[in-house]
């Protein structure tokens, strides 16, 4: 099974190599096909160049819709699996390995993967636990999707309508069509991603927590201010 990395970058200069590293180290544990496609979204440093030197593909898009940016690495890609990553996140060497045994058993439409925090303080295990209920509430996961590209494509993608949460509608969208066929959803609980918490740095680890209406803003997708100050407009 070949399988296809998606990982979205709007200037990761600063990180997208370490990213790149643990899906090389990720593939070379799978021993498969593994190709990885980076979204360059607006990149004015050096992304691109770093994707380059590490072997990547780059893909330029000008979106400000993270669900276009995330379609648009999709549409590149030639895999049987598509898997998408953030671009500030590092996925565990046996991640691909547990992607592809899950999808190949016929048991599984997709899903999601464990999220650990790079650091670990009292505000962001709070954030965590909020956003956390949230995701169970809605019956989604997150952190790393992956599914088969047919899948991918039966369910309509990300919808590009959707400024931010994207994420939460299509595991939604991605469960149900499961559900229908037979098959489940959910997150893989022996592999995990490990993602910055560089928001945090930036706003303060308790910044959601204090303003409560920026989480229930970002969860409706459809805030233009919000997201541009959470995502579009954010140089990590």
């Amino acid at each position: 099974m070949k399988i296809s990395v998606i990982v979205p970058a709007h200037n990761e200069e600063a990180l997208i190599g370490r990213c790149l590293d643990s899906i090389d180290a990720a593939a070379r544990e799978y021993g498969g096909e593994v190709e990885t496609i980076v979204v360059a979204n607006r990149c004015t440093d050096r992304t691109v160049d770093v994707v380059h030197s590490r072997g990547a593909a780059s893909v330029p898009d000008d979106s400000r819709s993270i669900a276009a940016v995330r379609n648009a690495g999709v549409r590149r890609a030639t895999g049987d699996a598509v898997v998408t990553i953030d671009a500030d996140s590092m996925m565990s060497p046996n991640m691909l390995v547990e992607v592809e045994r899950r999808l190949r058993s016929g048991k599984y439409i997709g899903g999601g993967v464990l999220i650990k925090p790079e650091r670990i303080s009292l505000g962001i295990i709070a954030t965590g636990l909020v956003v956390g209920a949230l995701v169970l509430w809605s019956r989604a996961f997150g952190g790393l999707f992956w599914c088969l590209r047919k899948d991918f494509e039966a369910v309509g993608g990300f919808d590009e309508s959707i400024l931010s949460a994207e994420d939460v509608d299509f595991a939604r969208r991605l469960r149900a069509y499961g559900r229908a066929r037979g098959k489940r959803a959910g997150t893989i609980w022996n592999a995990h991603i490990v993602t910055s918490c560089r928001k945090g740095d930036r706003f303060g680890d308790w910044y959601l927590l204090r303003h409560p209406g920026y989480i229930w803003r970002l969860w409706r997708g459809r805030d233009r201010e919000a997201a541009d100050k959470f995502y579009y407009d954010f140089n990590g």
